[in-house]
Parts: structure tokens; C-alpha cells; sequence
């Protein structure tokens, strides 16, 4: 009898010890990845997180491994552990990263749904009331987020935030008068920043108070430092429409200076085009493309030769192709010392043009 108490006693000791040692295992794996998590260090953080959540997956050890997620940018791995928490054992910040999480991966409905749920228990997060607000905009649901921000301007109407996202909505809503207002009242806020003197113009605009638009306008342009293309053609046309005659004009051709494309950009654009189009035999529409590629490098003797002989051989109109034969040989004969595939295609482009 005394031999088999000793050996229960054992048996349960052995228990109980090894109970305890797990207990530690994960008590040091979570202190380990707090230290790390302090540091800014989530790789080290991430490995003791893990190992914590293989021993236990609680909430607290979910929402700390989530965080460790959401912190490396991981936000939909972040969102996956954080939406199987229980709703009402989401810290604050836990439920904010879950709703940004699916604002940040672009999936808006996701957000919508999230922000929502949060607004229910924390209703006074700004931030998120902003966010949920653009977001309705953004779904072609901007009176849900003027609803949202306006039960939240009850209680605080001075949020920066909040009252730009109403006023983008008000915008997109196309209540121009009250969407003038809130931008005014933003700007005696103190946030005259480019987009909410922007937005005011183009409010201003749309309701015919042209003098107040353009009182917006030139700041916001001023702001851009003068590279705005949209700023600037809407301030030339309010500046035409106010008999500002010579200062609209100057708008509207800076305006048109900005708005051209990018030579280097387009080149490449127009070229590439011309190569794809050729290449899966829609020939007209690569002929399209190397005419608009001339006219940002009208020096590109090949691209000459590449119309001539797509007119000619591919879409059987030799009249079409002579022109651009003559150019091309135009250009290649100013080449002090053309190349021997040069000189070939210049043979060929002489010979077509010989044929009657």
C-alpha cells in the first residue's frame, strides 16, 4: 500500500510539474515578445507570438499576435485572427486594427462593416468616423456618411477629420452650398491646406460665387506651387468669368503646359503599342500607334519604315506607304555612316517607291 501511494504521489508531482512548466513556457514566450514588441523589433516578436498561440489561443494572446501582424503591414493576416474575436473582448485598439486592417487591403464593404461595428461601442473615434464616412463616399453612398458624421458633429463639431470627410461628401452629394460652408468653417478651423481650399473653389464654382472661388483658388494654386493642372484651368476659367481677362489666360496656358503628357514617358508608350498591336497582326491599329509615336519622336527613322511597310505589305495600300517611305529615307540619308541593316532597308524603301 505504502509503495503504491508513492508512486501516485510521483505520478501526480510529475503532473503537476509539467503543467507548470507549460504555464512558464508560455508566460516567457509572451514576456519575450512584449520585450521585442517594445523595440519595434516584430521578428523576434513574431516567433515568441507564434509559439505562444500553438500553447494557448486567447483572445489576449490573438489580438497580441494580430498586432504583431498588423505592425509588419501583414494586415490581412491581422484581420484573420482579430474577426474571430468575440466582438465585446476587442480592446479598442485590437478592433481599430481590424477595421483599418480591411481599409488598408482596399476591401471597402469589409471596412464599412468593421468601422460600423466599432462606432457601436467606441463612437467617438474620430479617425474612424472620417474613414467610414469616405468610405460611403467611395461605395456611391455619400447621405450614409453625412448621417455618420453629422450624429457625431453633435457632440464634437471641431474635428479636422470628421468635418473634411463631411464636406467631401456633402461634395459628392452635390449639395455645393452646404459643402461650401463646412469647407469655410474648415478654414476657419485653421485648415487651409491645398485640398480644403480646393474643394472650396470647386464648390464656390458650382453655386456661381465665383468672387469666393477665386479667392480660394489662387492660395490652393499658390500651395501646388503652381503645378495643380486642375487647379490651374479651374482658376483660369473663374478669373475669365470675374473679366480677370490677361490673368485667366496666363492660367489657362500653364494649365495646358501641365496637362501635356510626359515626352520620354509617351514614347515608350506609343512604341511598345505599335509593337504589340503588330505583333497580334491588328495592323491598322499599329500603324495608329506608331503615327501617335512620331509625334513625340518624329525622328525615329524605324518607325518611318515600320509604317511604310505595314501599309504596304500587310494592309495591301501602297499609297498610303510612299509618303512615309520618302520620310524614312529622308531621314536615313542625313546618317553619316549607316549601318549595313540600314542601308538594306533603304534599298528596300527605294525599291517600293519605284514600284508603280
Amino acid at each position: 500500500m505504502n509503495r503504491l501511494f508513492t508512486i501516485l504521489t510521483l505520478a501526480l508531482l510529475t503532473v503537476s510539474t509539467a503543467h507548470g512548466e507549460g504555464l512558464d513556457s508560455l508566460t516567457i514566450c509572451i514576456q519575450q515578445g512584449d520585450s521585442c514588441m517594445q523595440q519595434y523589433n516584430t521578428f523576434e516578436a513574431l516567433k515568441y507570438y507564434q509559439q505562444a498561440f500553438i500553447m494557448q489561443s486567447s483572445s489576449d494572446i490573438r489580438m497580441k499576435l494580430a498586432d504583431c501582424y498588423y505592425q509588419r503591414a501583414n494586415y490581412r493576416q491581422a484581420a484573420d485572427l482579430l474577426k474571430l474575436v468575440p466582438e465585446d473582448s476587442l480592446s479598442h485598439d485590437a478592433f481599430r486594427q481590424l477595421a483599418l486592417g480591411y481599409q488598408k487591403q482596399g476591401d471597402t464593404d469589409s471596412y464599412i462593416y468593421w468601422a460600423s461595428q466599432l462606432l457601436g461601442r467606441f463612437p467617438m473615434d474620430a479617425e474612424i468616423v472620417a474613414g467610414l464616412i469616405l468610405a460611403f463616399a467611395k461605395n456611391d453612398q455619400p447621405q450614409n456618411g453625412i448621417i455618420c458624421g453629422l450624429k457625431y458633429t453633435l457632440k464634437d463639431s471641431t474635428n479636422i477629420l470628421v468635418n473634411r470627410a463631411l464636406a467631401d461628401a456633402w461634395f459628392m452629394n452635390r449639395d455645393f452650398t452646404a459643402a461650401a460652408k463646412l469647407y469655410d468653417k474648415l478654414l476657419l478651423l485653421g485648415d487651409s491646406v491645398f485640398n480644403t481650399l480646393y474643394s472650396a473653389g470647386m464648390s464656390y464654382t458650382q453655386i456661381d460665387s465665383l468672387e469666393r472661388a477665386y479667392k480660394c483658388l489662387l492660395p490652393a494654386f499658390a500651395l501646388s506651387q503652381m503645378q495643380h493642372a486642375g487647379c490651374a484651368y479651374r482658376l483660369g476659367v473663374v478669373c475669365v468669368d470675374t473679366k480677370r481677362y490677361e490673368e485667366g489666360l496666363r492660367y489657362l496656358d500653364l494649365a495646358t503646359q501641365l496637362m501635356q503628357p510626359d515626352t520620354t514617358i509617351m514614347k515608350a508608350i506609343t512604341l511598345s503599342r505599335g509593337e504589340g498591336y503588330y505583333l497580334t497582326e491588328h495592323y491598322a491599329e499599329a500603324v495608329a500607334a506608331w503615327k501617335e509615336h512620331l509625334a513625340y519622336n518624329p525622328t525615329s527613322i524605324a518607325t518611318y519604315y515600320n509604317i511604310a511597310n505595314t501599309y504596304a505589305l500587310l494592309l495591301e495600300d501602297k499609297e498610303q506607304a510612299k509618303p512615309y517611305y520618302q520620310q524614312f529615307l529622308d531621314l536615313a540619308r542625313k546618317e553619316e555612316k549607316p549601318t549595313a541593316a540600314l542601308q538594306e532597308m533603304m534599298q528596300k524603301a527605294e525599291a517600293m517607291l519605284s514600284v508603280p
